[in-house]
């Protein structure tokens, strides 16, 4: 093979992986993630975490037919809630922000951490071993807590507020299993809050 013929092959291997690598197109996925108080995190998440929000950790349940207690409060009035459900609601609300907040100031923390090595150049495996590991039992927490709570709450609504709140949500007739407040005594629960 001539030196010319190589050297075209090799130029167009080497513009076939750039093109397959999105190096031609100005794509930099993580571009701006430097600016980012913790590169982990967007500004928003560390908002939610800091204030105890779900930050999607309840989703498994939230849309499989286990409301969670925010916003049934936000959805009172169309899902009928009676005087004492309202107050066991915002209960069983209280309990889980006053657990998940520390969680998510801990979680942000270690996040912080864990940015800081890498951009001080000082991370070591040691350090990574325990950061990411602290990082993912709280994590572990943090979705416990949001997910127990669904589980609670669903518990305190009726049949029909739980399928209600399924289509207020829009998950769905397929949500709930058709299950509400009979299903959660029969699981064990009793409603209270945690």
């Amino acid at each position: 093979m001539s030196r010319i013929l190589k050297s075209a092959v090799a130029s167009a291997a080497i513009v076939t992986l750039l093109a397959g690598c999105g190096a031609d197109s100005g794509e930099a996925p993580y571009a701006g993630y430097d600016q980012r108080e913790i590169a982990a995190l967007a500004p928003e998440r560390v908002a939610t975490l800091l204030a105890g929000g779900g930050a999607g950790y309840a989703l498994a349940a939230e849309v499989n037919g286990y409301p969670g207690p925010k916003h049934v409060l936000e959805l009172a009035s169309e899902l009928e809630l009676t005087a004492e459900q309202r107050e066991r609601t915002e209960k069983l609300y209280a309990a889980m922000t006053a657990e998940t907040v520390p969680l998510g100031e801990r979680l942000v923390a270690l996040e912080r951490e864990l940015d800081e090595a890498f951009k001080r150049g000082v991370a070591t495996e040691e350090e990574l071993a325990a950061l990411t590991g602290s990082i993912a039992e709280t994590e572990g927490r943090l979705r416990y807590a949001h997910l127990k709570t669904h589980l609670s709450m669903r518990s305190l609504l009726t049949t029909e507020q739980n399928a209600a709140y399924a289509a207020l949500r829009g998950y769905g007739a397929g949500s709930a299993n058709g299950k509400g407040h009979e299903a959660g005594h029969e699981a064990g629960h009793d409603g209270g809050g945690h």
